[in-house]
């Protein structure tokens, strides 16, 4: 019977959207819907009924009013990132947002107005014709959205905070329908709740940025033999401890196909005195002895082009994560100890620094639930689609479970897994009975179940 009653609701909702999307209205049976629902992550295999591509605000009000009077399920895919296929839903209707990429950079007031749909990439390349950036993650083909509203953690976060420090207003199509400004001054408590809490309370179809003026940052990637990780990740821990606002270095462990894995710094530098950049990129230098150091000042659109080959399409990737107060000597070894294992010529470690203006907010300005200065540890399980037995899944699940006994509690909500909901009240500390609240408020009936993260409601 309740088979019945779903198709029922499907065709329902499907003669509903029909007028409205025409052949944006994409089915199963159309020869658009499979490419439409693959997302990057091809180890997700969850199954939607239809997909509609939004262009506009009445777009998402009608699909999200749909499903809300047909009870079909809800999931909203903007940049399409989120490694644990939540963007898609079994049996479920997609709002594909890929049709609202727009960019609008106000130079007066310096400012960016960013679609729903827009990738990282698109934002900062179109600040970078103005001499100008805000803060995003390090994978230009990341959806904007997605990475701001948990938080948004990326190289400039040291000296002008994470992606959610520097949102200034959104627009948000609500579980009733309601199309809101959320700001400081419209719906202050819609706006708390966004910065960190995710998609959990509405879709987010256009977010305004704070934008500075940054013409150029000096950046790049150094690699380091295997044999010195010890030596370089101690003189790491050192450098960050007292790194200055300007600079933000990753850190971490990356595959190579002749050998062990090598160690990569990733430092950049946004201040104004190159100089002093330059004597910080000699530091990391002398930590050992480099097979490749590559920095160079360019345009912070084109340092991100470093990762544009981070998350190859087609893998299949599992993603784990730790927050480290500080990168001790037991976490190094055990990190180290975990890296000597990767065998995927995929999978990789990255430690993202956090640090400076991003520490300096205070706990509960916004959502985002940590704010003192620590590492967060991205563990990359990633494999070629025939590799699937290979059990690289499980080497990203061991490795967190041997940090766990040396992090702190939760972690970053945009890498933690639907399987994890026992640490996403830890990830919030004080904040999370307030963000449960805001979601009783803003969506009581869990319409959008499957934003991250997961919350109690």
């Amino acid at each position: 019977m309740t088979s019945i009653n779903a198709s029922a609701d499907v065709a329902r909702a499907t003669e509903r959207l029909r007028p409205v999307f025409g052949d944006r209205l994409l089915l199963p049976t159309h020869d658009r819907f499979a490419s439409a629902s693959r997302i990057w992550n091809c180890a997700i295999t969850h199954r939607p009924v239809a997909i509609v591509r939004c262009l506009d605000n009445d777009d998402v009000r009608a699909a999200v009013l749909t499903a809300r009077e047909c009870d079909v399920p809800l999931s909203v895919c903007g940049g399409g990132h989120d490694w644990a296929g939540r963007a898609l839903r079994d049996g479920g209707l997609v709002l594909d947002l890929s049709g609202m990429g727009q960019v609008a950079v106000d130079t007066g007031v310096g400012t960016a107005t960013v679609g729903g749909g827009a990738h990282i990439g698109d934002v900062s390349g179109a600040a970078r014709q103005h001499g100008l950036a805000t803060p995003t993650g390090t994978v230009r083909t990341v959806g904007m959205a997605g990475l701001t509203l948990a938080g948004g953690y990326g190289p400039l976060c040291g000296r002008y905070g994470l992606a959610v420090d520097n949102l200034l207003r959104a627009d948000v199509v609500l579980a009733d329908g309601r199309l809101v400004t959320a700001s400081p001054d419209g719906d202050a408590e819609l706006f708390w709740a966004l910065r960190g809490g995710g998609g959990n309370f509405g879709v987010v179809t256009s977010l305004m940025f704070r934008l500075h003026e940054l013409p150029t940052v000096l950046a790049g990637m150094m690699l380091f033999p295997f044999a010195q990780a010890a030596t370089v990740l101690a003189g790491y821990r050192e450098i960050v401890a007292t790194a200055a606002d300007e600079a933000t270095i990753m850190a971490g462990f990356l595959p190579n196909p002749d050998g062990p894995p090598l160690v990569f710094l990733c430092p950049m530098w946004s201040g104004a005195d190159l100089a002093e950049g330059e004597r910080l990129i000699a530091g990391l230098e002398r930590l050992g002895n480099p097979v490749m150091s590559q920095i160079a000042a360019t345009p912070y659109h084109d340092a991100l082009s470093m990762f544009d080959g981070a998350m190859r399409e087609g893998n299949h990737y599992r993603l784990r994560t730790r927050w480290l107060s500080h990168l001790s000597e037991a976490a190094a070894e055990e990190l180290t100890d975990a890296a000597a294992q990767i065998a995927s010529p995929y999978s990789a470690i990255s430690m993202h620094h956090f640090h400076g203006a991003a520490a300096r907010v205070g706990q509960t300005e916004t959502a985002f639930g940590l704010r003192t200065d620590h590492l967060l540890v991205e563990i990359v399980g990633a494999w070629a689609p025939e590799d699937a037995e290979a059990g690289y899944g499980d080497w990203a699940d061991q490795t967190s479970q041997r940090l766990a006994p040396l992090a702190l509690p939760g972690g970053y909500p945009n890498l933690l897994g639907a399987d994890e909901p026992e640490r996403v009240p830890p990830s919030y500390g004080p904040n999370y009975e307030r963000l449960v609240s805001a979601k009783r408020r803003y969506d009581p009936d869990n319409i959008f179940a499957s934003a991250v993260p997961t919350l109690a409601v």
